[in-house]
């Protein structure tokens, strides 16, 4: 059949009209690369006491799909080396990694706005470099150093930045607090609203369930987002649930269920999102995920789950590895472009490592520094027989 085209001089013109149609399909070329393309979001999304939900086609543009792979892959990196430092006791403590649910930060990422907050449980690495502090940043905090983003006195579980208010040791706390952040940003009028980031492991905490109440009556601007990884430490969700729908559990409050391994679809949701709870108040989402790690380091994660388990959802599911399967498939990125990004991405990260072992810890001054982020006198109080002046040595730092 080809041949027959080709010797009528009929193939060039039939390429051209299969151009066309990939065009009107929703694809714009230029050099016979896309520079934006429309996707349908594979998984439906579930609805909770709303209407109508997010879109389910969606439309992203060249420069957008190389940020998301960008800042998945770097994440991805990031929690790798984390936990090659953590096995070689360079960091110590409690650490936990969001290795597999990078496509749930990134996607939200994608849809706040500079006026937006959110603040999270303790598997935050991700959101810190997403909130704007770099690779060195988070590894030198991870490693107790001064380059970090807390001058190393924060750890894993305790990293901050501007509208990003930390990741929280103390399960479920955050949900509540998430609630005073939207509260504030009703207050000020400033049109913000606040991520509340919790697990399904938190989703049983009874402050989850007064900060809904709350959140409701008062009409404030809170997405309560129950990143659900199936597991919470070592139990499973339907162990630990009587209803594993966490996207139903506010009531009142309207819900969203979202296919947390498929960024484009977390976006779509999150935008969706923040116009109803901006105009309606609360609103819970779901973002059904996966974690590859165990609960934290200390935890092989394979007693109460099998690897093939695990190796299914790696091969099947990857939030990476299918987003930068679909966008090769729509013309989006190419295959060279994806190794320039895999080689620059490993180079930052492997140099942030190497620079966060050999940087200092804070000397014992840094003690009593960075007390309060807005001192109002010139001392700190309480401290028995000692004067000691209070020091702002990272106020407006940027890592």
């Amino acid at each position: 059949m080809l041949r027959q085209l080709n010797r009528a001089g009929e193939f060039p013109k039939v390429v051209k009209q299969l151009q066309k149609s990939s065009a009107v399909a929703g694809t714009q070329k230029s050099n016979n690369y896309a520079t934006e393309a429309t996707v349908q979001v594979q998984r439906p999304y579930k609805l909770h006491r709303l209407d109508q939900g997010p879109e389910t086609t969606v439309k992203i543009t060249k420069d957008q799909a190389l940020t998301y792979y960008t800042q998945m892959q770097t994440i991805r990196r990031l929690e790798t080396s984390a936990g090659n430092l953590y096995k070689e006791k360079i960091i110590r403590g409690f650490c936990h990694l969001y290795s597999g649910q990078e496509a749930c930060a990134v996607g939200m990422r994608a849809a706040m706005r500079d006026v937006d907050n959110i603040i999270s449980a303790y598997r935050v690495h991700g959101w810190t470099y997403l909130m704007g502090v770099s690779p060195l940043g988070v590894l030198a905090e991870l490693t107790g150093r001064q380059s970090g983003c807390a001058k190393g006195k924060g750890g894993s579980m305790h990293m901050y930045c501007p509208n990003f208010y930390g990741g929280n040791g103390i399960v479920g706390a955050q949900v509540p607090l998430g609630a005073g952040v939207a509260l504030a940003c009703k207050y000020k009028g400033n049109g913000g609203m606040c991520l509340a980031l919790y697990g399904d492991g938190a989703a049983n905490q009874g402050q989850v369930f007064e900060a809904y109440n709350m959140a409701y009556l008062w009409k404030l601007p809170v997405i309560f987002v129950c990143e659900n990884n199936n597991y919470g430490m070592g139990t499973s969700a339907e162990r630990a649930s009587s209803n594993t729908d966490y996207y139903t559990r506010g009531d009142a409050l309207p819900g969203i269920w979202v296919d947390g391994m498929d960024v484009l679809a977390v976006r779509s949701a999150t935008e969706f999102a923040i116009d109803y709870v901006n105009k309606n108040g609360p609103l819970v989402m779901e973002t059904n995920t996966y974690r590859y790690s165990g609960h934290s380091m200390s935890d092989p994660g394979t007693s109460y789950r099998t690897r093939e388990e695990i190796q299914e959802v790696r091969q099947k599911r990857d939030p990476i590895t299918s987003f930068k399967e679909m966008c090769i498939e729509q013309g989006l990125i190419t295959t060279d472009e994806v190794k320039a990004i895999d080689t620059k991405v490993r180079k930052e990260v492997d140099e942030a490592t190497a620079q966060a072992k050999a940087d200092a810890e804070l000397p014992l001054s840094g003690l009593w520094t960075d007390v309060y982020s807005q001192c109002l006198e010139p001392k700190i109080r309480n401290c028995v027989e000692h004067n000691i002046k209070h020091v702002q040595q990272n106020k407006g730092a940027n890592h």
